[in-house]
């Protein structure tokens, strides 16, 4: 009686056995590149940090325990009824991922912002895509447990199986693929694409069985939702102008200015002068990038070894071996894209890479060689270089905020052994914020000199600090940029790797 009833259930069934575990493995694989692109596509709307990766995950996995919550009593309905309901699940997946960034980017332009506009962005554009990937998987292993009468125990381990090497092969594709090679929007649209795939193999009923009456109108509606995906994919806005797995840049030139922006903050800025001499001053921009220059110019003598642990528009190294012909400096910026992109154009900085840098990382310094370039984590630099420096320069960003393992004091008291003299750092945060509390008290604890300088707070009630740091005292500077003012930090407790920096929204 057994064979007979797994023999009828047999018959049923209307995918193969392999087919199903082919399923299951590129809904998985599309659902985690989805969940990565998403914590990346926020970037340029709502930075990177601790707070926005969890809201990304948390949304996520609730819309896929939903679906798959949802999924289980699909799979218990009538086999006709559950495959017209996975099928839709299939196209409105699709359809929701390629519109992804579309949507993120309305609700920007409708105002959400902050913590509050990021948690309800994430969840009206995230969460409905999240539910539809997931929901035809529990359909999917009942149908691979009933291929296989009497072998449900491995049935069920291949399903389980197939499910987590998908999210593997999804999270490699979208870290070291789609997301540096073909950007976030065309990510969102290849996973649209690839749930799409799914739809001619979940039929009603198995290769030479009987057609369904309704196949011409399920035909229209999948190369309907194709088309979507492909015009969403090929004309859909880039939500970056240039953009690798680690930077959303954006580069805006107004009047004289060119600005580069980094996941929307400012990160550089440089005057173009074309009757300028090309060893002449180079006219920072940005007001902190004066601040820094005028404490480097102050502290410093004729022939410092610097250290600049994030690159960015180049601005203060090109200054600093302007000014001073027998000076070096070391830049630490961790991803190449943003250094081509200077090249490209910043005009003032891009020369000095091109007269006087050098792979610092790889390459014996060159007889003209006076501008390391090193591409790496600043943290992973200062952990394994053995060279020393004169003085030391913390500008390193992702998005609007310093990156929290280089803000700890393991970090500074790393540097403190390889600097001998004055550290400067720079930081974005509200008025004697946690970041910039945090960081002063890393300093304290580590230098007998310091001062902190505040810039004007921003619509977001934000401003640039600026800390220097040293051994000796520090000569008093007779000017500050427009606006800067000097300012007091409260104590607070120092920043570590096991406890440490969270992040701005």
């Amino acid at each position: 009686m057994r064979d007979a009833n797994a023999l009828s259930i047999g018959k049923e069934v209307p995918i193969r056995f392999s087919t199903t575990i082919a399923l299951i493995l590129m809904l998985s694989a599309a659902g985690l590149t989805y969940e990565i692109a998403a914590g990346r596509v926020l970037a340029p709307f709502f930075g990177t940090s601790l707070l926005t990766w969890t809201s990304v995950i948390a949304i996520v996995l609730g819309g896929f325990s939903l679906g798959s919550a949802l999924g289980g009593l699909i799979a218990e309905r009538p086999t006709a009824v559950a495959v017209g309901t996975v099928r839709n699940a299939l196209v409105a997946a699709a359809v929701l991922m390629a519109v992804s960034p579309t949507l993120l980017g309305l609700l920007h332009s409708w105002g959400a912002r902050g913590t509050g506009g990021m948690l309800l962005s994430v969840f009206l554009v995230f969460f409905p895509a999240s539910v539809c990937v997931t929901l035809p998987s529990p359909f999917l292993a009942k149908v691979a447990i009933q291929a296989r009468p009497g072998r449900e125990g491995s049935s069920l381990g291949f399903v389980l199986a197939a499910g987590s090497v998908g999210a593997i092969f999804g999270a490699i594709v979208a870290g070291f693929v789609a997301l540096p090679f073909i950007g976030a929007t065309a990510t969102f649209a290849a996973c649209g694409a690839a749930t799409l795939l799914c739809l001619p193999f979940v039929r009603n009923a198995p290769p030479g069985g009987e057609r369904r009456q309704d196949g011409g109108a399920d035909t229209a509606v999948a190369v309907a939702a194709a088309g979507f995906v492909a015009f969403a994919g090929l004309a859909g806005a880039p939500a970056c102008q240039y953009e690798s797995g680690l930077s959303c840049l954006h580069v805006v030139q107004r009047g004289a200015v060119v600005r580069l922006f980094s996941d929307g903050t400012a990160q550089a800025a440089e005057r173009v002068s074309r009757g300028a001499e090309r060893d002449g001053p180079v006219d920072l921009s940005l007001p902190y990038t004066q601040w820094l220059w005028m404490r480097l110019d102050r502290d410093l003598g004729p022939a410092p070894s610097v250290l600049f642990i994030g690159g960015g528009g180049y601005s203060l190294p090109t200054e600093l071996l302007a000014s001073r012909p027998d000076a070096q400096a070391i830049a630490v910026e961790i991803d190449p894209l943003v250094t081509r992109v200077v090249q490209q154009h910043l005009p003032r900085a891009a020369e000095m890479i091109a007269r006087t840098g050098y792979d610092a990382a790889n390459d014996a310094q060159e007889a003209t060689g006076r501008l390391g370039l090193v591409h790496a984590d600043g943290r992973v630099y200062l952990n394994e270089t053995e060279r020393r420096f004169d003085a030391a320069v913390m500008d390193a960003f992702s998005s609007g905020s310093v990156p929290a393992h280089l803000a700890t004091r393991e970090t500074y008291e790393r540097l403190r052994t390889i600097v001998d003299g004055p550290v400067y750092v720079n930081l974005i945060d509200e008025h004697d914020g946690p970041l910039v509390r945090g960081v002063h008290a890393i300093l304290r604890e580590l230098y007998p000199h310091v001062e902190a300088v505040r810039g004007p707070l921003n619509d977001q009630g934000r401003a640039n600090f600026l800390l220097a740091a040293s051994p000796t005292a520090l000569a008093s500077l007779d000017t500050l940029p427009d606006d800067y003012e000097r300012t007091r930090i409260s104590e607070a407790r120092a920043f570590t790797d096991d406890r440490e920096w969270v992040g701005h929204r």
